[in-house]
């Protein structure tokens, strides 16, 4: 028999298995203001490993929107960005599960770098010394920020023409982590 691919999205893929390890660890440690500061050594695999996809995803997505510009680092992600995605900063992600919602990029609207993207370089440079900020807080924003860019990268990558067609095309959808409802599917059930 022959198996038929069509191929995959691979970064959305790795994003799902990072989301399930976060899905994980909500098992274990309750997603809550009181524990925004725990940390481990599972949290920090989870914090590199995510915050390392972003880095690649937000480099693949420049080379959409600014072809021909470089893009070597966050700075530049931030500009390119923020100036061909204006909405970009405002993208709000969800955790329905436990009523929690953020904003992973708000920091590009002050033309800053988010505060989870420098805790992340502290903690790959100077573990030692930064252990403590491979925490859930840092690590629910840097997979929520992955989210987001997947969004974004597969609409450019894939030529749609809104993030909803991005919602209809990725599959399967996230299970823990949500962007704006009205980017999914609608199921109606009908009795």
């Amino acid at each position: 028999m022959v198996i038929k691919a069509k191929g995959s999205h691979i970064h959305w893929n790795y994003f799902l298995a990072l989301e399930s390890d976060l899905e994980t660890i909500s098992r274990y440690i309750e997603f809550s203001p009181e524990n925004y500061k725990t940390y481990s050594i599972e949290l920090a695999h989870l914090f590199l490993a995510s915050s390392s996809e972003v880095d690649v995803v937000a480099k693949l997505l420049c080379e959409f929107i600014a072809p021909g510009k470089k893009a070597k680092d966050i700075n530049d992600y931030r500009s390119h960005i923020t100036k061909s995605i204006p909405e970009f900063a405002d993208e709000e992600i969800f955790i329905p599960r436990f009523g929690l919602d953020s904003k992973p990029w708000s920091n590009f609207k002050k033309g800053k770098s988010p505060v989870w993207w420098a805790d992340h370089n502290k903690v790959k440079h100077g573990r030692h010394e930064h252990f403590s900020d491979a925490n859930l807080k840092n690590v629910v924003n840097s997979v929520g920020a992955l989210l987001v860019l997947n969004f974004y990268y597969h609409k450019y990558k894939l030529q749609l023409k809104s993030l909803e067609d991005v919602g209809h095309t990725l599959v399967p959808q996230s299970k823990l982590l949500e962007l704006n409802p009205s980017y999914y599917p609608v199921h109606l059930l009908i009795n």
